[in-house]
């Protein structure tokens, strides 16, 4: 392991903020598509006009995908007991996302096949459905990190889970996938704001602003929550950053209000959840005021801020157990093994920024605004 120029706790500490990258990147770039098609049924009220919001996801929806599943990757590759646990734990949840998921593709090319309004309209809410469930899930499922998952590891180290759909439904999780909603609707209202015209825009901003005061509310409530409503953990054992994997050599101690201690040790990290509401703010004011890319950046860094609020609350824990808090997965004792991270970590370095350079010229062939009359032009529009 000497010949690694990157030392096994650097690295650790690599992959923790790539795989909250890559999380971001999909609730940014993902979330415009989602958004949208959570705003589809309200935003657009006649066929030409939902047939602008359509084709306005459809030319970028396969590329934004790409950030989901480098994300589902990386948990994979880089923290292999995260994935054990979590893909097996959370299975039903994740087929629920997986189904909404794709209802999009067929609502895409299915909707124009027949030219009837109830036949469309149908595939209106299955767009509508692809795109809010996953927003309301994803979200779900981060409070129920923070509440912690109901799993246990043995003595060889093989997991137990043992909860179940609905007790995923507690109520602070679904607070939290109102805030992942809301900041997604937000996203979709910037982007339609920005790329069409008229009565569509127009209701658009009316969507999203009223998304980002409730998302603001709400993200302040959950903070409140966290300090005065529920556990969080912390690692009382002496931690080794380049041991061995692990989860069970270490001792957790539970107190309300825990996941705030991180932002006492480091202060900066307040920086984060002030991201969160300046971004929403800036959103807010942006779409009243009718800025274009400006509300697309405040969004977009309020997705930025929330998320990163989140994932900073729990460091070092990436699923903490709510049943046997000793068996918590850190990333200190998650992680696959000193070569293996090295070596995806230069598969990323190589690959990722061409994954962005080519997102970024799939996104400056597709600038400037869509309507009725650009559709009408091109043979290939949904």
């Amino acid at each position: 392991m000497s010949s690694i120029p990157l030392d096994y706790e650097t690295l650790r500490l690599i992959w923790w903020a790539l795989l909250g990258i890559l999380l971001m990147g999909f609730a940014i770039m993902g979330g415009r598509d989602l958004g949208v098609g959570t705003l589809l049924p309200f935003a657009a009220r006649t066929d030409a006009e939902r047939r602008v919001l359509i084709n306005l996801m459809g030319p970028t929806w396969e590329g934004n995908q790409v950030w989901l599943i480098l994300g589902g990757g990386a948990i994979f590759a880089a923290f292999p007991p995260l994935y054990a646990v979590s893909f097996s734990g959370f299975y039903l949840a994740m087929i629920v996302i997986l189904l909404a998921l794709i209802l999009r593709p067929v609502g895409f090319k299915f909707r124009g096949k027949i030219k009837d309004d109830r036949w469309r309209a149908v595939w209106d809410w299955a767009l509508f459905i692809g795109g809010f469930v996953p927003s309301l899930i994803f979200g779900v499922a981060v409070g129920n990190v923070l509440l912690g998952a109901p799993f246990h590891l043995d003595d060889t180290m093989r997991n137990f889970y043992t909860g179940n759909f609905f007790q995923l439904l507690m109520p602070f999780a679904l607070l939290c996938g109102l805030v992942s909603l809301g900041m997604i609707v937000t996203q979709g209202a910037a982007v339609i704001a920005g790329k069409t015209i008229g009565p569509v825009a127009d209701r658009a901003r009316t969507f999203g602003s009223l998304a980002a005061i409730v998302t603001l509310v709400l993200f302040a409530l959950g903070g409140l929550w966290i300090a005065y409503g529920i556990q969080g953990y912390a690692v009382t054992s002496v931690i080794d950053p380049n041991a061995p994997i692990n989860p069970l050599a270490k001792t957790v101690a539970l107190s309300t209000g825990g996941w705030l201690n991180n932002y006492s040790l480091y202060p900066w990290m307040i920086t984060a959840p002030v991201l969160g509401f300046v971004g929403l703010v800036g959103a807010l004011i942006g779409l009243q005021l009718r800025l274009r890319l400006p509300t697309l950046l405040a969004s977009s860094l309020a997705i930025f801020g929330i998320i990163s609020t989140a994932g900073l609350s729990l460091f070092p824990f990436v699923l903490p157990s709510s049943t046997v808090p000793n068996s918590s997965l850190t990333l200190w004792d998650a992680s696959s093994s000193h070569l293996t991270l090295f070596i995806m970590l230069l598969v990323t370095v190589f690959f990722l920024p061409i994954i962005v350079l080519y997102t970024g010229w799939v996104f400056r062939v597709m600038r400037g605004p869509v309507s009725t009359q650009s559709i009408d032009k091109n043979p290939n529009a949904y």
